[in-house]
């Protein structure tokens, strides 16, 4: 597993013109396929009387396209190109055609729909995940503070807190930075604080 991939930061749109013809981008970042699904559904329903809603995503690693009726090669996949091309991943992209009147030939189209896919990215911007450790930090009341203040050294945030015998906290650490966390807790507190790791999450 990777430490960080590349993924849009918002929904964006795009509009392209070329020979009379209206290219609309739509892209976003989605957690699954059945997001990526839905996203596609929704813009085919907001656009249903264009000519062509041409799709691509990819999204745990499964890659699908579609050319909806244009020739065969030169919609969805010039699109899905780009985004791997990119290494943007988590991404949906539909591009909306409302036709002008005007042929554009198969090298106008995968110009056309890769450039309305591309501002479309532009426009949402590419935010860095990164791969996060999730830890459960069992902590004494009075060392609490000195606990908090070395994780916080170690770059490791508590997110949540309960509260009981004793203090448990839920923390997020970068994966890149645990095993330095887990070796600075235990030589600073040894067995007066236990340590689990709960899973691993982009973030």
């Amino acid at each position: 597993m990777s430490n960080i991939y590349l993924t849009p930061e918002k929904e964006a749109e795009s509009e392209l013109i070329e020979k009379r013809s209206k290219f609309i981008g739509h892209l976003r970042h989605v957690g699954s396929e059945e997001e990526a699904l839905y996203f596609i559904n929704k813009i085919k329903k907001e656009h249903y009387d264009a000519n062509h809603n041409v799709f691509a995503y990819i999204v745990d690693g499964t890659k699908r396209y579609s050319d909806d009726g244009e020739p065969s090669k030169t919609a969805g996949l010039p699109i899905l190109d780009m985004l791997e091309n990119q290494n943007i991943t988590d991404v949906v992209c539909v591009v909306t055609r409302y036709f002008g009147g005007t042929l554009l030939g198969t090298g106008g189209l995968v110009r056309a729909y890769t450039g309305a896919a591309k501002l479309a990215l532009e426009n949402a911007g590419i935010k860095k995940m990164l791969l996060h450790t999730t830890l459960s930090i069992l902590i004494p009341y009075n060392l609490f503070d000195s606990v908090k203040y070395l994780a916080g050294e170690c770059n490791c945030t508590f997110i949540s807190c309960e509260y009981t015998d004793k203090v448990k906290a839920c923390a997020i650490c970068k994966k890149e930075d645990t095993d330095n966390l887990l070796e600075k807790l235990s030589a600073a507190f040894g067995i007066n604080i236990k340590t689990e790791i709960l899973g691993e999450m982009y973030c």
